[in-house]
């Protein structure tokens, strides 16, 4: 039975991972920072095991890394993230809420990666992604603006691409979700959860070692940086 290591899974599109994955039969491990209230989560079954996780926190990744030595985890998805100060600007730069943007989105991710190495490293799949946006595209980025989110997307996407580079026993890509109907993404976003994560588990399952380091839309494309 392969397993699904997802984080930010109480809602939204992690939420919908751990949902479709378990569905077909996967072991799902899930992360969120509040377990007793994330009913959705725990609605899904004994075969979705539940963890608290503060994504923030990076001793507690490293801690629950060496309570899961054990496993052999063939898909990890470093899901958790946040939108940041939407107002921002060059005029008023907020470092606080720019840091904790870059804590979530950037940091954590690749924590959790090296954490969790070994465990992905000996499964079958060998598979770490990361959740991005096109808006971390700097090739796409057109219309200016979110300065603390594109930032810390177009930082993570750097840092999953040398993270992948270094770990050639392993294959490593960040995905675009599409626009998606979340807390994040707003109501009048055109995608739903089940649509966008349908399509990156098509992407996930077809990935190989060739397209380790890359950056693809869930419907596939691949993204300029």
């Amino acid at each position: 039975m392969p397993t699904l290591l997802v984080t930010g899974a109480n809602r939204g599109l992690g939420l919908e991972f751990a949902r479709q994955y378990a569905a077909e039969g996967w072991r799902v491990i899930a992360t969120c920072r509040s377990p007793d209230n994330a009913k959705p989560l725990r609605a899904l079954g004994s075969g979705v095991a539940v963890h608290a996780l503060d994504v923030t926190d990076l001793a507690a990744i490293a801690a629950l890394a060496r309570t899961l030595a054990g496993e052999a985890i063939d898909v990890l998805i470093a899901n958790a993230g946040v939108m940041g100060p939407q107002g921002m600007s060059a005029e008023a730069v907020d470092a606080e809420g720019w840091g904790h943007t870059f804590r979530v989105n950037t940091m954590a991710p690749l924590a959790l990666a090296g954490a969790f190495h070994a465990q992905v490293a000996r499964s079958r799949e060998r598979k770490l992604l990361a959740i991005t946006s096109r808006l971390g595209s700097i090739g796409s980025n057109s219309d200016g603006g979110m300065y603390a989110y594109r930032s810390s997307k177009a930082a993570l996407n750097a840092a999953w691409r040398s993270y992948a580079l270094d770990h050639r026993d392993v294959i490593a890509a960040v995905l675009h979700p599409g626009w998606v109907r979340t807390d994040m993404g707003g109501k009048s976003a055109p995608l739903s959860p089940e649509e966008s994560v349908a399509g990156m588990r098509r992407v996930i399952a077809g990935l190989r070692e060739r397209d380790s380091g890359g950056f693809y839309g869930y419907d596939g494309p691949t993204i300029p940086w």
